[in-house]
């Protein structure tokens, strides 16, 4: 790769870092230079419609932005939201309680700020909890509904720029959490877990991406990692994209009070 291609690319791809952020939990930014999550073996939004009934009080647990709380079309005076990061609990202000929407201010998923018996049906996407916190909170017959990012999400992407990062949640697998919601009195309605490619298009999607999902990606910057980007860019120009894989696991539980 000639100096002026090379020059070029890392002023495309600090452009791209300058600019990382986020909205709600909005990824179209790089809508059409990514791809993830197209074929899980499962369908949330149906999980969830399969349980639902409109009678039923929701809470919605780190909602992010509310985008896909609101994308449900549960009522509004039965729909409960929290959200604890900071720009997101603003946006959720102005978004959800005009609309009636019960929300509050949460960023501990072990001090929900609600009364024991408080829902029906508690939904999280992508979020923390804490199985005994939501045993607490559901009425008898209860469920818990969550699609969560498993521990080994992206690892093989971060190996391609940093080395020697350690798995930030390592207990985030399938296996692990069903055994803590059994412990914490649930019963099992459903269980399943996935891994499935993720393809970006153009080194700058992944640049925003890795800076968005710091967590996964701690100390990344372009001028850090140009050379692997560089590796990352050749791959593209051979095959049209550089994969990873994300982890996704589901899972239903039902609060069973004997």
């Amino acid at each position: 790769m000639n100096t002026d291609r090379m020059n070029k690319l890392k002023k495309e791809w600090e452009a791209e870092e300058k600019i990382a952020h986020i909205h709600g939990w909005d990824f179209s930014h790089i809508h059409g230079r990514y791809e993830e999550e197209d074929d899980l073996p499962w369908d949330y939004r149906q999980v969830i419609d399969e349980s639902r009934v409109d009678s039923m009080k929701l809470l919605d647990f780190d909602t992010g932005g509310g985008e896909f709380l609101l994308s449900i079309g549960h009522p509004f005076a039965n729909t409960t939201a929290t959200e604890g990061y900071p720009p997101n609990v603003e946006l959720c202000k102005k978004e959800l309680l005009p609309l009636g929407i019960d929300f509050k201010e949460c960023d501990d998923a072990s001090k929900i700020p609600f009364d024991d018996s408080s829902f029906d049906i508690i939904l999280n996407r992508h979020g923390d909890f804490d199985p005994s916190e939501n045993f607490r909170l559901l009425r008898p017959n209860g469920l818990f509904i969550t699609e969560q990012v498993g521990s080994e999400n992206d690892r093989d992407l971060v190996k391609m720029v940093l080395s020697d990062v350690p798995t930030p949640f390592p207990e985030l697998k399938l296996s692990i959490q069903k055994r803590k919601f059994e412990e914490a009195g649930f019963e099992i309605v459903r269980a399943d877990e996935s891994f499935r490619p993720i393809r970006f298009y153009d080194v700058g999607a992944f640049v925003w991406f890795a800076h968005i999902i710091e967590w996964e990606f701690p100390g990344f910057s372009v001028d850090k990692c140009f050379d692997k980007l560089l590796e990352m860019q050749k791959e593209i120009d051979k095959r049209g994209f550089v994969e990873g894989t994300i982890h996704r696991y589901l899972i239903v539980a039902k609060k069973v009070v004997s």
